[in-house]
């Protein structure tokens, strides 16, 4: 079948389940307006709960008429599909096949590819009473943070229609922010549950890897193991992360081939007591913008006000371990992922990803001794020559590398004997800026780096919402990049690489508007950081713990939760809507 028309037949097929969903919604009105609101307004605790008391029974009713108004603001991929734990609860899942619905993550020639059984992870949710009410738009490959593909196109930031919401479980992380859904399930190999969350005001939690179930999820590079692609929950508040990681982790497989590590919710974890937080404001990768900054500080203030110990410390390099992701992901040169298209057009958001492979050895080399000469970017001319093609031998090797980082990082964060900094969690920006404008990752896809590293050394990562951007507060001027200057040490145990690194002229550049640009049109003279245009938007934190402490991450994500006090998110945190 044409293009064309599996585009035409999939957004038909959205918009009769959506009108039938409305339809479904209007021909049931027993609920009150003040019951509605109270729903909206509920954790997914309290929801069970009424459920139980008989305060309520129409979860579904109630939450999916903020689905529907939900999609109308943002776009997006809609398909609208006992008594026990989480009883009528709605649930949503960007990525996950589900019996006998199509998963096309954006792909047109995925059309018809029905699911013959659910993923694991959507029948353990289906086994403890979740009523799966939708699939979300994602990425074109899921190998990038802007929430577009040719079969569904484009999901709008929430908050501003003219931004990205994030990716690659952007569409679910858009939905959340209207209350248009209790939980999501999503995917992270890079920062896809991290990021859009973030970019939306809402919450996540990237697990250690193994701590739920991948089975059964398409994917674009299957039999990829280089780097783990884990899956964790999505929620509009931190109490909703802990109850549904409470409810998935070490539940018995529907399948024995699943193979997940019988590790239930960790009780026997000492929480009961001050927690050492290490924290960074920004990398030697790119000066994080001041929002981004500001929510660490008051991250940290808040915590210090709870009597947690707080010590600023250098960040892990950035570079590095962005290089190893990438010898990784590109060790076919992208040729298994790409090939998944076919037909379809190639998003900008893979442009600068794939640029690599693409281009003969000798441009690669002249293009990385350029910046390095003439630009002054010695760390785009580090990372830029390791996308390509690998041998069996180089991949080893890369891995081999990974390995050590991991070893050195884990034990020089977690370990509580000297020179060992013995954190209990760290605390960092989740990217340089608040969010970026539509195609912008285009040839902005290296600030994932804030993220990827996580990815690298498999470390379980938590994202809070904190604050919003404030022109009068986060402006930058002309000479901002120069009187904060980022050069400084890195965390690194790689002695092959200077252990005091700079960071990307390149990229801050196309960030803030100075010097030299990274790839973009010179038609294109705008900063991508603008406080004024991004007036209002979110600005998260990334929580990091050591592996297997997942619950210590979210008993943090409470504490700072709670400490920060009401600042405008959670659930209802729309309340300009009229339900």
């Amino acid at each position: 079948m044409p293009i064309q028309a599996n585009i035409d037949k999939k957004r038909a097929e959205r918009e009769r389940l959506i009108d039938e969903g409305r339809k479904l919604i209007e021909s049931h009105t027993d609920l009150s307006e003040d019951t509605k609101r109270r729903i909206i307004k509920s954790t997914v605790t309290e929801l069970v709960d009424g459920i139980e008391q008989g305060q309520w029974t129409a979860l579904v009713c109630g939450c999916s008429k903020r689905g529907q108004e939900a999609r109308r603001r943002v776009s997006g991929d809609s398909q609208t599909a006992r008594r026990i734990p989480w009883c009528s609860l709605d649930f949503q899942r960007p990525m996950q096949a589900t019996y006998r619905y199509d998963y096309t993550i954006g792909f047109t020639h995925w059309v018809d590819n029905q699911a013959s059984r659910d993923a694991e992870l959507v029948a353990q949710a289906r086994s403890l009473g979740a009523i799966i009410i939708a699939k979300t738009n994602v990425p074109q490959t899921m190998m990038g943070f802007e929430c577009a593909n040719p079969l569904w196109g484009t999901t709008t930031n929430p908050f501003n229609k003219d931004y990205t919401c994030g990716g690659s479980s952007g569409g679910e992380a858009a939905v959340l922010r209207f209350s248009g859904s209790a939980l999501g399930l999503g995917s992270d190999i890079g920062g896809s549950l991290r990021i859009p969350t973030s970019y939306c005001g809402v919450y996540s939690l990237k697990p250690t890897s193994m701590r739920m179930s991948g089975q059964g999820a398409p994917g674009t590079v299957p039999g990829f193991l280089g780097i783990q692609t884990t899956y964790g929950p999505m929620a509009r508040s931190a109490a909703d992360i802990k109850r549904a990681c409470e409810l998935l982790f070490g539940l018995p497989s529907t399948s024995p081939s699943a193979n997940l590590p019988p590790v239930k919710y960790r009780t026997d974890l000492d929480l009961n007591r001050a927690m050492r937080v290490g924290y960074f404001k920004s990398d030697r990768f790119i000066r994080a913008s001041p929002p981004c900054q500001r929510a660490v500080e008051e991250s940290i203030a808040a915590l210090r006000r709870e009597g947690h110990e707080c010590l600023e410390i250098n960040p892990p390099d950035v570079a590095d371990l962005l290089k190893l992701f990438v010898e990784h992901t590109a060790a076919d040169g992208y040729e298994t992922m790409m090939s998944n298209l076919q037909s379809d057009k190639q998003e900008p958001a893979l442009f600068l990803v794939t640029l690599g492979p693409r281009l003969p050895w000798f441009i690669r080399a002249i293009t990385s001794l350029l910046a390095k000469l003439f630009i002054n970017d010695e760390t785009f001319a580090y990372i830029f020559p390791a996308s390509r093609p690998r041998s069996v031998r180089e991949f080893w090797a890369s891995s081999a590398a990974r390995i050590k980082a991991n070893e050195y990082l884990q034990d020089y964060l977690w370990a509580n004997m000297a020179p060992a900094l013995g954190l209990d969690v760290v605390i960092c920006p989740v990217q340089a800026v608040p969010c970026v404008p539509h195609t912008a990752t285009k040839s902005l896809s290296p600030l994932a780096g804030g993220t990827i590293i996580w990815n690298v050394i498999d470390c379980p990562v938590g994202v809070v919402p904190v604050t919003r951007v404030d022109p009068a507060r986060d402006a930058t001027g002309p000479d901002w990049l120069e009187k904060g200057k980022t050069e400084g040490p890195v965390m690194t145990g790689n002695l092959e690489v200077p252990q005091n690194r700079k960071p990307s002229n390149l990229l801050e550049g196309a960030v803030y508007g100075s010097g030299k640009r990274l790839l973009q049109p010179l038609d294109e003279p705008v900063p991508v950081y603008d406080a004024e245009k991004m007036r209002g938007l979110p600005v998260g934190v990334q929580i990091v713990g050591r592996p297997w402490e997942d619950e210590k991450i979210i008993h943090v994500m409470e504490i700072l939760d709670r400490a920060l006090g009401e600042r405008g998110f959670g659930p209802g945190m729309d309340e300009e809507w009229k339900l």
